[in-house]
């Protein structure tokens, strides 16, 4: 019955979060400077009538209550709009972009787990010498902005040696993973770098914990302390942090995507921000911000699976 209680209180929170997204999206681009009329009128200096024209088809001098419904209404019914730039619709621009970005996400996601939760299971583990070795790499990791980063792969790997593909997507397949790797490396580093420090934190709390050494007094084999008392009990944490990093790599994908000409979502956002194209604007940001609340429901979803206890704890502290 508290799974149950726990999961409808998500997904209420999640519904109401949102909704409060999308009137604060809605509402913030209406009021940033700035006329779309330039760009509804294709280019041309629009003439008085041609401006009354577009403010009449558009709806632009209705009351903003009046185009949010209109709107809300229309993305829930699977309308999202049309792009005041490319004069096409939203979906048919966003979805090939979305594929590109997730893509993107999930190469770099394989990158944080395999080198950011490894070297943290190495810092916790493996002596002093491998924790100070960690820590300094991640401190540097940590230091290091993804467009620096981006630019120094482009300089060393692109440039210099020529091993790889300085722009575009390539083809599907395995010259697409070839392009998105760069990319993907530039984005992970950081988040590499954290997620190392938090896994190493939390699984460090669990190796000094009365339980664990319970565990080995026992004769219980060190790897299945390991396995059941120190990385299961630690996982929520690690989960935790990890929803919230998921999340923030679509965001952060733009810097990436900016660097090596992807064409994802992130790209299209910062393009369509900076040409008034509020249609677009406005999906692409309510498409991140339901990501980012999604995933990090189901992160705590996860970790309540794995250990009601600690979630239990948690919301107590």
């Amino acid at each position: 019955m508290t799974n149950w209680m726990m999961l409808l209180s998500r997904l209420g929170g999640l519904a109401l979060t949102l909704f409060l997204s999308s009137l604060v999206i809605f509402s913030a681009l209406l009021l940033t400077p700035g006329d779309p009329i330039a760009a509804l009128a294709g280019g041309a200096k629009p003439t008085p009538e041609l401006i009354a024209q577009i403010r009449a088809e558009y709806h632009l001098d209705d009351p903003i209550w009046s185009r949010y419904l209109s709107w809300l209404g229309g993305v829930v019914s699977g309308d999202f709009g049309r792009s005041f730039v490319y004069q096409t619709d939203v979906l048919t621009l966003v979805a090939p972009r979305f594929g590109i970005t997730l893509q993107l996400v999930l190469l770099t996601l394989l990158l944080i787990v395999v080198f950011g939760m490894g070297s943290g299971m190495l810092a916790a583990t493996r002596g002093p010498w491998v924790d100070r070795t960690v820590s300094i790499a991640t401190s540097f990791g940590m230091a290091m902005p993804t467009f620096v980063v981006a630019i120094l792969l482009i300089w060393i790997f692109a440039k210099s040696l020529g091993w790889f593909p300085v722009y575009g997507q390539g083809a599907p397949g395995w010259d697409r993973v070839w392009h998105l790797l760069l990319p993907a490396i530039s984005l992970a580093v950081l988040f590499i770098a954290y997620i190392s420090r938090v896994t190493r934190s939390a699984l460090i709390a669990q190796l000094h914990a009365e339980h664990v050494e319970t565990a080995r007094v026992r004769g219980i084999p060190r790897g299945r302390v390991f396995r059941v008392h120190v990385f299961r009990n630690a996982a929520p944490q690690i989960l935790a942090i990890s929803g919230t990093t998921v999340a923030g790599l679509f965001a952060a994908s733009a810097i990436a995507e900016q660097a090596f000409g992807l064409g994802g979502l992130g790209s299209l956002l910062v393009e369509a921000a900076a040409r008034k194209d509020l249609p677009v604007v406005q999906v692409v940001s309510l498409l991140f911000v339901t990501i980012f609340v999604v995933l990090n429901a189901a992160a705590d979803l996860v970790s309540a699976a794995i250990d009601p206890d600690s979630v239990a704890t948690g919301r107590a502290a």
